[in-house]
């Protein structure tokens, strides 16, 4: 591209490979389409709260997070030899919400670990949240709650 301008921001963690790429075009913002360059993605996006069929980035972050959440317990539930219950599972609410700098987003995880005792689940999850991508992310950005049922 001839013309473009470039907004870049580095972060303190300095990256030595890159594991996969995730490329997306998006048309038309909330109301618009997503597709992916690999086609595994194609969707129509929808405002919350309004009539569209699609889904919206808050969804699309949740499913994101709590996808990648879970596989960071996985990984930690194994280093630390801790057999995770067959019904583990994380549902994860984001929020669009308003505050005093404009829009911002807020997110509760509830993981699920039915049967792990109190302790291996504190690890497991504390673990998680530290190796976790999009935990680390987040954190400093928006406000974060997890909660843990055993």
């Amino acid at each position: 591209m001839e013309n473009q301008i470039v907004f870049a921001a580095k972060a303190a963690a300095s990256v030595s490979k890159v594991l996969y790429t995730g490329k997306v075009h998006v048309t038309g913002g909330r109301e618009g389409a997503a597709k992916s360059s690999d086609g595994r993605l194609d969707i129509n996006l929808s405002s919350p709260g309004t009539s569209g069929q699609g889904t919206n980035p808050e969804q699309l972050f949740a499913a994101g997070w709590s996808a990648c959440f879970l596989g960071a317990i996985q990984i930690n539930a194994s280093t630390l030899k801790i057999k995770l219950p067959v019904e583990t599972s994380v549902d994860t609410e984001v929020d669009l919400a308003t505050g005093d700098e404009g829009y911002a987003l807020q997110a509760r995880l509830q993981v699920n670990l039915p049967g792990l005792s109190q302790d291996d689940a504190a690890s497991v999850v504390q673990a998680a949240h530290q190796t976790c991508p999009y935990s680390k992310a987040t954190k400093g950005n928006i406000n974060v709650e997890i909660t843990v049922a055993i």
